[in-house]
Parts: structure tokens; C-alpha cells; sequence
């Protein structure tokens, strides 16, 4: 239903007045912070990693400045796409019929975005937590596998829970558990409905809370059921209860009621992970792994041990000639230079199967008829095939949906998730990856343009010292990025992996690995034709094109261009014999009294300060004429590869 422009103005005013008031809260609040002014900083210039790193800090993607712009409309308004793309998987509104939302979509500065702002999840780009509250919420009834370690008792009915659910949540539960970290059976008040008692605990674990109390066929009364809800909230210290059951009939009122509760649930969570499961892991040697020895009934409340070995390389790398500068006497055993050996370590973390079960792979294997899934005298030990770095960041987001992932630990989660079956975080790893490892230089910057600096001769100004070329260290290594995209078909990864070649290729077409990549790539087909087509070197070619026609349409050069996106060949001819007849063009020299020719007016057009070259070291007219004859060089140096590796695409 679309409103009346009158109509729109008095829900406005009305929603104003609303948030004003309190009662209301402001899902676009004005942040004047120095994170939030850089985070739209970043967004103006698309600058992925930056605006990975500070959403990672938690800045406020939804906030606006003073002129009511979100991060989300400037990525809009400015083109990229990708970037829009992050910001709506991070929880970016976009929702319709709302001043904030229309606005955003009406901005886009084209159809591919607008499509994407159209297209997006509605639940997904509100709720970035949904997984995680769906399974919590799916706890307190789930039955296969066991992992409930305590019941309440009310009346005749018994609820099956969690201590360490209990504990986070509420103070009461926290208290009386860690002093009896061995109880089983916890009895309540016969004098409380054990309908109240039904609607806090479906309040603990995130559940719905009902609109109506009292249903019919139990045999309290509403006003029973309420006052027995206002004495054990006050008891156990949830006295936001009454905020989620009072909000029930405005539903906007209940979504913003429910999303509080949700992040205070999840900071709770986030304390008890930090507290008992990364405060208390233990490293020790990996050969007495076997001899740690966990009681189930333990303050973390932990039912069983997960295990991270440390690389067994990482001290020698450290260290990998120690004999080199040994004293001539050896002190100690012989043979090793009177220098202790590091043994290898493993790191335990205590866990909980009711979190673990988030991952198909654990639910299975406690599910069947595996060991593990077995009772034994002590906490079992799982050992998980990755570093111990990498398990924290998996048990984070396992625990609290955080994942806040370095570049270095990017490629390793994204195995450790597709292992586990953790489709969420395998997502989250890909997009570390293709924003992180997009590296410093922004997609717009035209890498075949080198500047060059104020120098003489390749010296410097201030003396003989020669100046070295700051290059670029590539942040991560694209062909690993690739091979994985490849082996867990991951497409979000092949499409970063073909435009971050297509953006660097000059650095790359000339090595070995990369035909061999291309080669590989076609391989990629089981029975491949000769018209079949290479889908990396396509992607490739797209985005070759896509990143020198912003440059051909501001210099009117896209008229040249032909329907495949490549300048006609008599064009660029032309603009290479230009470039040329430039080159060669060089004023005459003009002797100085002491015989030596001028600097500046006796130089050619190759030997002054700034000109533009081309890839092949020829003298261009400008950028314009430059990137036309670089753009036909790199398709060249394609076609060439291609014959050399006698592939037809």
C-alpha cells in the first residue's frame, strides 16, 4: 500500500513525536564521532578495507551525519556495488516504505545497485543475528542431541536447560550455579504458575515471547500467571521481561524491544565466552594431551574439550640454525648447541555441545553412534584440524556471531568452515578475504600510470642517494585465493580473485604461475571443446575492460570501443603511430656558454619529468592516448599466452 503524501507526513511527524519521546528508538542516529566521519570517508572513496576494518570495531552502520546521509546511500549514490554489498551482509537497513530506505534506493547511481537494494533479504538485512537466535531459541526444546544439563522442577512439569545459558543470562542463575556447579535439579515455588515459569525461560533463550498469558486449557488465570511473572523476574533479575510482553501489540515497538534483547543477550554471551572458554584454555605439551583429566561438574559448566595443535614447525622457523652461533665448548647434550627443544603445543578449550551442534559436523557426530557422543568419566577431547588462532575466531563466532578474522587467518577459517559445515562463517572468511586483501590501492587507481617523482637523473634532489620505488607488497597470495575458490566453490572468492588480477595485470601476465593458472582453468572442463570458452580468463577480460572504460568514457574513447568492449585495431594504430611520431618530435638543443645544452628545453618528450609512458616504455600524448594503447597491450599479451599455451578462447 502506497501512502498519500499527507499520510506520509503525519506517520513522520507521528514517529518524530514517538522517538522524542522514548518510546521509540531512532534506527538512524546522528553520530558525529571520528570513526563514524572516516567510516564515511572510506564509503565516499570505496575503500573496502578500511570499511571492513572499522565495522569489524563495531562503528554504527546505520548512523547518519548532519545531513542525513547513511553510510549505505553514500556507497549508493557513489557506485559501489561492492560495497553495498558488504554493508547489507553486515546489517545495513534497506527497507522499504521508510524515509531512509526510499531514499537509498532512488539514489543509486546505477540499475545494478538499485537491483541489489530491491533483491536483498529483508529479514537478513535487519537481523544479521537470526542464525544465532534461531538455534538458541531451538534449544530449549531440542531433544537429539542430549546437552541439557539441568532441569527445573515446577509443580508436575520439568523443563530440560543449560547451566551456562542460565548463568550468562541471569544474576540469580549465575550465582547460585557457580556455587554448585554439580546441581541436576533446581526446584521452584509451587505457588508460580509453571506457565510463568515457561514464559521466562522462553525469554532466556531468546524465544517469542506470547501475547496472550494465560491460553486456554491451563488452569491459572492471567492475573495468576502475571503476578507470578512481575516475582520471579524481580527474582531473577530479568526486569526486562515486562519491556518484550508490554511492546507485543506495536510491532515495531516488539522488533526494536526484541533487537535490545538480542544485543544485550549477546553481550552477556560474549562475557561467559571470554570468561570460561578463552579465559580458561590450556596449553600444554602435545604428547601430554592424553593425561589431562576434566571433571564434568566444573565452574565453566564445559561438557567437552576442543583441541588446537600449534604448527609443528613454528619454533624452528624461528630458529632454523641453532648451531650457527653455538660456543666452541658444547654446554649440555651433545648435538644440540646447549639449547633446550621446544616440544610442540596444543591448546584446550572447554566448550559446550549445546554450542558446538551450531556446526552439522558436531551435531552428527554427537548425534550418532560415535564415541564422542558418549558419556565417559571425563570431558572428552575433540581435536579440530586447524590452528589455534583460527578455533578462537571459530568458537567467537560460534558463540556470539562475531568474527573479527586478520588476512593472515582469512584462507585457513575459510577451510576450517567448510569443514565444519558453517556456511555463515565461510561466508564471513570470504568476505575478509575479498575486502581485506583488496589491498591499499582503491579499484579506481590506474596502476599503469606511474608517477614519477621530482628527481634528476634517478637521483635525488638533496644528494646521490638513488630513490627506491615504493611498491606495493600484495597483501595476501591471489593463486591461493584462487585454488581455494576453486576447491570449495566458493564464486564470491573467483569473482575477487579475476578482478584483482584484472586490476594488477601488468604485474602478472609475464609469470610462469599465472599461464599456469589459465591453464588450469581450462583443464577445469572434463571434456573440453574447442569452442569452449575459459571462465577465469573471462572474468579476467571483463573486468580488464570494466576497469579502463571509466577512463574511455570521461576521455569520449568508449565511442572507439566495439561490442565485445575492445578499441577497434586501426584505432589503436593510430594512437600508437601518434604516441610515436610524439616520441620522436624532441626540440633542438640550445648551447649554453659553457657548451652544455640546455636541461629543461634541450630534452626530448621521453626524458622530461612526468611524461606518460605506455606499458612498453613508449612515450604516450596524455593519459587518455596512454590507456587506450595499454588496454590493446594487455589484451595482446593475452592472445600471445594463449597461442603459447596453444588453448583457443
Amino acid at each position: 500500500m502506497v501512502l498519500r503524501k499527507d499520510e506520509l507526513e503525519g506517520t513522520l511527524a507521528q514517529e518524530a513525536i514517538l522517538i522524542k519521546s522514548g518510546v521509540l528508538r531512532d534506527e538512524n542516529p546522528l553520530d558525529d564521532s571520528p570513526e563514524f566521519h572516516e567510516f564515511l570517508t572510506a564509503c565516499r572513496h570505496g575503500d573496502l578495507r578500511t570499511c571492513q576494518e572499522l565495522i569489524s570495531r563495531g562503528v554504527n552502520i546505520n548512523g547518519k551525519d548532519h545531513f542525513d546521509y547513511t553510510p549505505l546511500i553514500i556507497a549508493s549514490l557513489c557506485g559501489h556495488y561492492e560495497l553495498v554489498q558488504l554493508l547489507l551482509e553486515a546489517g545495513a537497513l534497506a527497507e522499504r516504505n521508510t524515509f531512509q530506505g526510499e531514499r537509498c534506493i532512488y539514489n543509486a547511481l546505477n540499475d545494478r545497485i538499485r537491483n541489489l537494494l530491491l533483491q536483498y533479504d529483508f529479514s537478513k538485512s535487519t537481523d544479521p543475528y537470526v542464525y544465532w537466535t534461531t538455534h538458541i531459541s531451538t534449544l530449549l526444546g531440542r531433544v537429539t542431541p542430549r546437552t541439557s544439563d539441568v532441569a527445573l522442577v515446577a509443580n508436575d512439569r520439568s523443563f530440560k536447560v543449560h547451566k551456562f545459558l542460565l548463568a550468562s543470562r541471569s544474576p540469580y542463575f549465575h550465582r547460585k550455579l557457580t556455587a554448585a556447579p554439580g546441581t541436576a535439579t533446581l526446584k521452584l515455588a509451587d505457588a508460580i504458575p509453571p506457565e510463568a515459569f515457561q514464559i521466562v525461560l522462553r525469554y532466556l533463550y531468546l524465544g517469542e515471547v506470547p501475547r496472550d498469558l494465560a491460553p486456554q486449557g491451563t488452569s491459572s488465570s492471567e492475573e495468576d500467571v502475571a503476578k507470578g511473572l512481575d516475582k520471579i523476574s524481580k527474582q531473577l533479575e530479568v526486569e526486562q521481561l515486562w519491556e518484550a510482553i508490554l511492546a507485543g501489540s506495536d510491532r515495531r515497538l516488539a522488533r526494536q524491544r526484541y533487537q535490545d534483547e538480542i544485543e544485550r543477550a549477546r553481550g552477556q554471551l560474549e562475557r561467559f565466552f571470554q570468561s570460561s572458554v578463552k579465559g580458561h584454555k590450556m596449553v600444554v605439551d602435545t604428547d601430554r594431551v592424553k593425561d589431562v583429566k576434566w571433571q564434568y561438574d566444573n565452574a565453566m559448566f564445559a561438557d567437552v574439550l576442543l583441541r588446537a595443535d600449534e604448527p609443528s614447525d613454528a619454533e624452528r622457523d624461528e630458529d632454523p640454525n641453532p648451531l650457527e652461533e653455538a660456543p666452541t665448548i658444547p654446554i649440555g647434550p651433545a648435538g644440540d648447541g646447549g639449547k633446550p627443544f621446544k616440544k610442540r603445543k596444543s591448546v584446550l578449550y572447554p566448550a559446550h555441545k549445546a554450542m558446538l551442534i551450531r556446526s552439522e559436523y558436531f551435531e552428527k557426530m554427537f548425534s550418532g553412534d560415535f564415541v564422542e557422543s558418549r558419556r565417559a568419566d571425563h570431558l572428552r577431547v575433540i581435536t579440530v584440524d586447524c590452528t589455534p588462532a583460527v578455533l578462537e575466531i571459530i568458537l567467537s563466532f560460534i558463540y556470539t556471531e562475531t568474527v573479527v578474522c586478520p588476512l593472515e587467518h582469512a584462507l585457513d577459517l575459510l577451510y576450517a568452515a567448510d569443514m565444519l559445515f558453517l556456511d555463515n562463517l565461510k561466508t564471513k572468511a570470504a568476505v575478509a578475504i575479498s575486502t581485506l586483501g583488496s589491498g591499499t590501492a582503491n579499484v579506481l587507481i590506474d596502476r599503469t600510470h606511474g608517477h614519477e617523482a621530482d628527481t634528476e637523473n634517478g637521483k635525488a634532489v638533496n644528494g646521490n642517494q638513488e630513490t627506491t620505488e615504493q611498491v606495493e607488497m600484495e597483501p595476501i597470495n591471489i593463486y591461493d585465493v584462487i585454488h581455494a575458490a576453486w576447491d570449495l566453490r566458493v564464486q564470491r572468492l573467483e569473482e575477487f580473485a579475476a578482478r584483482y588480477l584484472a586490476y594488477r595485470l601488468e604485474d602478472y601476465i609475464d609469470e610462469p604461475e599465472f599461464q599456469d593458472l589459465i591453464n588450469e582453468s581450462a583443464q577445469r572442463l572434463h571434456s573440453r571443446e574447442e569452442t569452449d570458452t575459459i571462465e577465469l580468463l573471462d572474468d579476467i577480460r571483463y573486468y580488464l575492460s570494466d576497469r579502463f572504460r571509466l577512463r574511455f568514457e570521461d576521455a569520449g574513447l568508449d565511442e572507439m570501443m566495439d561490442e565485445d568492449g575492445e578499441i577497434e585495431a586501426e584505432l589503436a594504430a593510430a594512437l600508437a603511430e601518434q604516441a610515436a611520431i610524439t616520441e620522436g618530435d624532441a626540440p633542438a638543443t640550445i648551447p649554453e656558454a659553457n657548451g652544455a645544452s640546455n636541461s629543461v628545453e634541450g630534452q626530448s618528450e621521453a626524458e622530461k619529468p612526468g611524461a606518460v609512458r605506455t606499458l612498453d616504455g613508449e612515450v604516450a600524448e596524455d593519459e587518455f592516448a596512454s590507456d587506450a594503447i595499454n588496454y590493446q597491450i594487455l589484451l595482446g599479451k593475452i592472445d600471445a599466452m594463449l597461442d603459447r599455451l596453444k588453448l583457443d578462447a
